[in-house]
């Protein structure tokens, strides 16, 4: 898999040439030249930790709501500073893996590793580990985290948290510090100055969902079986977080975003998140994108395409396969190499509409991204009983553009794509005419390739196309081969 994939997408990452970044002046505030204005709050202070790869020149824009800066180079991280909460490679890392051993041991699972693994690389910065009850709190309840400064707010909309049972508690006892390994048992972090607080489930379910509706994908896999105390403090981790699947290649960090962005010379990154195969709506939507971009007075906007690798409910398309046809997307010239760093985003899903788009927005922000495209019901589902979407489809974005923490994201909302039956391509839906739009939902997406049925041409590249026909077929011959198994008499 990792070998096939290389080449288009190393592709995506072709040498330029290391010029300062442009310093061309822009017309005006995005957000405000989008029509999307943004309220002003108090600024970010900077925090404490590591910084990685960060320039800090800018200038003062002007908007509607007052001064903002927005820098010629890379956006800064919450806090200030790229929290790294790996163990650097040598003695140190020896050190950290041999007092492991000795520690009480907390069992991670698939999900809380990849917290970790958020955690560790700085996707929740400025946080340090998994949240004491200070921050649960605040995050629950104000959707950000108050600096130590007591004035500045960050962004932080999901709990990142750790949970342990009674029997765990007792063996931890009054130690300060534990031993996290993983499902083999290898020690994977120690989590120190810990803080140990009662998991109200359903408080942490109704206030991050806004219901508790049973049938939430995140809460039957996460939380409803978990322990009932939480479990705080620094995270200390041993080594980078790999899964040895075939793409912890495309895994980068924030740090390596912020290196390749520069590389690039980039003077603006826009993120586009996404969970599902790339079809050409979503590409006309991105280069779109960059087209408003450039007219805006940017010289080399930067397309982050960021598919999420954590955690994704059953019937969602899985990553290897998602992987594979985005490779397809760019070999065949649907977006272009030159300006497109694809990588993957290793959060797990929470499916929690208007709240979790916070995380998702605030995430790209420590990887250097300044835009971020938002479309319909983003990070939503359909209610699990009832026939009706769980959020409303225009509040996510609206939230965004309200969100404390957020205000120095410029906010870019889409336009509605649909297949234009006279063009027989995407485009952008005209009201004016709507019996010459065909909408092809995810759903009927999906029930088409099961059926290995085409869609009308110009709705996805062909190879991207042919891969979720393979995807399908798979699933099928999976199923045969189980019928087929002997059945002891």
């Amino acid at each position: 898999m990792a070998s096939s994939m290389s080449s288009a997408f190393l592709a995506a990452k072709s040498t330029t040439s290391a010029n300062p970044f442009p310093r061309s002046r822009r017309p005006a505030h995005a957000a405000d030249r989008l029509g999307f204005p943004v309220p002003h709050l108090p600024g970010i202070a900077s925090g404490s930790g590591r910084v990685v790869g960060i320039e800090r020149r800018g200038r003062n824009v002007f908007r509607a709501h007052g001064p903002i800066r927005v820098g010629c180079s890379l956006i800064e991280p919450d806090g200030g500073a790229l929290v790294d909460l790996v163990t650097p490679a040598g003695p140190a890392r020896e050190a950290r893996r041999r007092e492991a051993a000795l520690l009480p041991r907390v069992k991670l699972s698939r999900i809380d590793l990849e917290w970790v693994h958020v955690l560790s690389e700085g996707w929740a910065s400025p946080l340090r580990g998994f949240m004491r009850e200070a921050e649960f709190l605040q995050t629950l309840h104000f959707n950000c985290l108050r600096l130590g400064d007591g004035g500045a707010v960050v962004n932080m909309s999901v709990p990142i948290v750790l949970a342990i049972d009674d029997a765990q508690k007792r063996a931890v006892g009054d130690q300060r510090r534990v031993a996290l390994v993983d499902a083999n048992d290898n020690p994977v972090a120690i989590l120190s100055d810990i803080e140990i607080y009662k998991h109200n489930k359903e408080e942490r379910i109704a206030r991050t969902w806004g219901t508790t509706a049973p049938g939430l994908p995140y809460v039957k896999e996460a939380i409803t079986n978990a322990g009932n105390w939480l479990i705080g403090g620094d995270l200390e981790v041993i080594e980078p977080i790999k899964y040895n699947d075939g793409l912890d290649q495309y895994r980068l960090s924030p740090a390596e975003l912020r290196e390749e962005f520069s590389r690039r010379n980039a003077d603006a990154v826009f993120a586009f998140q996404l969970r599902n195969p790339v079809h050409n709506g979503h590409a006309l939507l991105m280069t779109d994108t960059r087209r408003r971009l450039l007219e805006m007075g940017y010289k080399n906007p930067i397309l982050l395409l960021h598919p999420l690798g954590g955690y994704t409910k059953a019937d969602d398309v899985p990553l290897s396969w998602r992987m594979k046809q985005h490779e397809k997307v760019l070999e065949e010239g649907v977006l272009n190499p030159e300006t497109t760093v694809v990588s993957i985003f290793p959060s797990p899903m929470h499916y929690a509409g208007p709240t979790e788009v916070q995380w998702h927005a605030k995430a790209r922000i420590n990887a250097g991204a300044n835009f971020y495209i938002v479309g319909r019901d983003p990070a939503g589902m359909s209610h699990p009983i009832e026939k009706r979407d769980l959020y409303d489809p225009e509040h996510g974005k609206r939230v965004l553009s309200m969100a404390p923490g957020l205000e120095k994201l410029n906010i870019l909302p889409f336009r509605v794509a649909a297949y234009d039956k006279t063009q027989m391509k995407m485009a952008f839906f005209d009201p004016s005419r709507p019996q010459d739009f065909l909408f092809i939902s995810g759903t009927k997406m999906r029930t088409l390739a099961k059926k290995r049925e085409s869609p009308p041409d110009g709705f996805m590249c062909p190879g991207g196309w042919k891969v979720l026909v393979e995807y399908y077929d798979s699933l099928v011959s999976s199923e045969s081969d189980k019928l087929c198994e002997a059945v002891p008499a």
